[in-house]
C-alpha cells in the first residue's frame, strides 16, 4: 500500500513547515491529505502569500474543515501518520480533549484511537500551564508534541534550511520511507 499521510495546517505562525511536509512527502511518492482551517488559509496568505487553492494543489487531496464525513475522519482509512504543521494552542486544546468539531480534530481524534502516529508541531511561545497540561495530555494519548525548534549543528545558511531540515525529522518520526534528516556525527 501507498504510504498517505494526513497534513493539517492551522492559524499559528509557520505555514511553511506544512507546505513543506506536502512538498517533501509527494517527493518520497506519499499520498497526501490536507486539512487546511480557515485561520491556516489566512497565516499562509500572510507568510507565504499563498491562497487556499494553491496550497490545496500541493496535496494529493484536500477537505474542508467542515468536512466531517470525509475518509479521513474515519479509522477504516488507513494513514501511515497524521502531522498538524502548524498546530495552534487551540487545535492542541481541541485534541488533547477530544473535541473533534471539525475535520482536522476529528481525524486527529481517530489517528490517536487507531493507534497511529500523530505528531503536533506546536507554535507558541513561551508556553502557559495550559499548554503544557495539553502537550502532556496528548503525549499520553500516544501523540508526539514536535516543536518546530531548528537543529544548529548542521550549520544551517537560510531559514529555508532550518524549514527543510525540521520537516525531513517529522517525515522520518511519521515512518516516510526516504526521509533524510542530518544525523549528528560527533565533535571533530
Amino acid at each position: 500500500m501507498r504510504q498517505r499521510l494526513v497534513v493539517g495546517i492551522t492559524g499559528a505562525t509557520g505555514a511553511a513547515y506544512g507546505l513543506r511536509l506536502l512538498q517533501r512527502a509527494r517527493e518520497l511518492g506519499a499520498e497526501t491529505h490536507l486539512i487546511l482551517t480557515p485561520a491556516g488559509v489566512l497565516n499562509a496568505h500572510h507568510e507565504l502569500g499563498l491562497s487556499r487553492d494553491a496550497l490545496e494543489r500541493e496535496a494529493d487531496a484536500a477537505y474542508a474543515p467542515g468536512d466531517v464525513g470525509a475518509c479521513v475522519a474515519s479509522g477504516s482509512f488507513a494513514s501511515t501518520a497524521m502531522v498538524v504543521a502548524p498546530c495552534s494552542m487551540k487545535s492542541l486544546a481541541a485534541i488533547a480533549h477530544g473535541f473533534g468539531d471539525n475535520l482536522l480534530t476529528r481525524a486527529a481524534d481517530v489517528t490517536l484511537k487507531e493507534r497511529r502516529r500523530l505528531i503536533l508541531m506546536v507554535r507558541e511561545t513561551p508556553f502557559n500551564l495550559a499548554h503544557l497540561r495539553n502537550m502532556t495530555a496528548v503525549t499520553e494519548m500516544g501523540g508526539i508534541i514536535f516543536p518546530p525548534l531548528p537543529a544548529f549543528y548542521h550549520h544551517p545558511q537560510s531559514i529555508a534550511e532550518m524549514v527543510n531540515e525540521s520537516a525531513e525529522r517529522v517525515l522520518e518520526l511519521a515512518g516516510l520511507v526516504g526521509a533524510t534528516p542530518k544525523s549528528w556525527q560527533g565533535l571533530r
